[in-house]
């Protein structure tokens, strides 16, 4: 077959999306963007294979034109012995690190680096790429993953913790995207939602189901809050605070110091912490000034909230532990809903007003593009008015 019909100012000049073929099985691929880079396309074992070697140019990382078709005459040398290049080829084998699912998943999360929205969504992704979940996966040569695999990983949290589940599914498809981008397998995504794993696994009757948290009822508060008061420790206080600000637990337990304006009551979230991707400022109580005050006492080092380990803040189960610890069978993140009915019953801020302190985005574009306050005056009077229901001293409700 032909070879070498390229020229360097061809490969140069192009930039028609596409495949530029050198011949004998090398090619230029031209992406929609205008980015360049080698594969080479070859027939093994009756199936058609496409293995990378690399984008073309000449800085570091880099393939020329002439260093491609070196490459592409090493793969053709592997295939005549009846080998496989994918394996065999040279600079292939030194990638000794990633032959393993797991090896995979934990190069991907350090190539990830700080790119993860803050350490809770780095610590969600590790978690579950770990033995916590994938330990059967974990084991299995990259290479060699298939549909049953995964399947077998996703089935037993599928129905009972559906959304883990399911975020899971799109990471081991991620880690199997970068494998291949690695040069470490080929083929298609044996964890691809549609058309794959979908037909496998059955459908949840609340699929991706949010909001339907157990809440305690806003009657019950008074009582709870000040039995809360009783217990020990700082998973009490963080729980206290959430309560107080009406905050989601991950923006109360990665609150930082500096995110706090203690002079003037006001507590800014910033952007990158917030579910909405939108900085938020909460305004403070007397009641979460005071939780702050006892914090400020215990502090040890940067987060509000410290867990154990040095420069760590609580884990998400503290919270939970302190329910259990009560004998409460309510999640934490009900307590919002607790404040959501609350403000629509008992009292008369506009719903909007209420939404906004639980960080909602409400009404059209239109509507937020001309809405530019985020009513802090207002917030803080139903915060106010939250807080003294709350911890009022008379905890029956008329």
């Amino acid at each position: 077959m032909a070879k070498d019909k390229l020229r360097d100012s061809q490969v140069r000049a192009t930039s028609k999306p596409g495949l530029l073929g050198d011949g004998d099985g090398l090619y230029l691929r031209v992406s929609a963007a205008g980015r360049k880079s080698w594969v080479f396309i070859f027939i093994r074992q009756g199936k058609r294979r496409e293995m990378g070697l690399g984008p073309y140019g000449s800085g570091t990382g880099q393939v020329t034109l002439a260093l491609a078709r070196e490459k592409a005459t090493e793969a053709r040398r592997i295939l005549g012995a009846g080998g496989d290049p994918f394996a065999d080829m040279a600079e292939r084998q030194k990638r000794t690190e990633i032959k393993t699912f797991g090896q995979a998943a934990d190069a991907l999360l350090k190539a990830k680096g700080d790119t993860f929205r803050n350490a809770k969504h780095q610590d969600q992704w590790r978690m579950t790429l770990s033995d916590s979940y994938c330990e059967r996966l974990r084991k299995i040569p990259v290479a060699n993953v298939t549909t049953e695999d995964v399947i077998a990983v996703l089935q037993p949290h599928w129905l009972l913790k559906h959304e883990t589940a399911s975020r899971l599914r799109g990471r081991i498809e991620k880690v199997l995207d970068f494998a291949r981008a690695k040069g470490r397998r080929d083929g298609d995504n044996p964890a691809r939602w549609k058309g794959n794993v979908e037909v496998h696994l059955p459908k949840p009757a609340q699929p991706m189901a949010r909001g339907h948290h157990a809440a305690m009822a806003y009657a019950d508060l008074p009582s709870f809050m000040a039995e809360l008061k009783q217990q020990k420790g700082t998973g009490a206080k963080a729980l206290e605070f959430r309560i107080l600000t009406a905050a989601r637990t991950g923006e109360t337990l990665g609150a930082v110091w500096s995110e706090f304006d203690l002079a003037n009551g006001l507590w800014v979230i910033p952007a990158g912490r917030m579910k909405s991707h939108r900085e938020h400022r909460v305004p403070l109580t007397d009641e979460a000034l005071a939780v702050l005050a006892w914090a400020d006492e215990h502090r040890r080092g940067d987060y509000v909230f410290a867990g154990m380990k040095a420069g760590r803040p609580l884990s998400n189960m503290s919270l939970a532990k302190v329910l259990k610890s009560m004998e409460r069978d309510v999640t934490t993140h009900g307590f919002r809903s607790s404040f959501r009915d609350w403000a629509a019953e008992k009292t008369n801020f506009p719903s909007e007003i209420a939404e906004q302190a639980l960080a909602h985005i409400t009404g059209t574009l239109t509507e937020r593009a001309y809405r530019r306050g985020d009513a802090i005056d207002k917030r803080r009077k139903l915060l106010t008015a939250w807080a003294k229901y709350v911890s009022r001293p008379n905890t029956v409700e008329k």
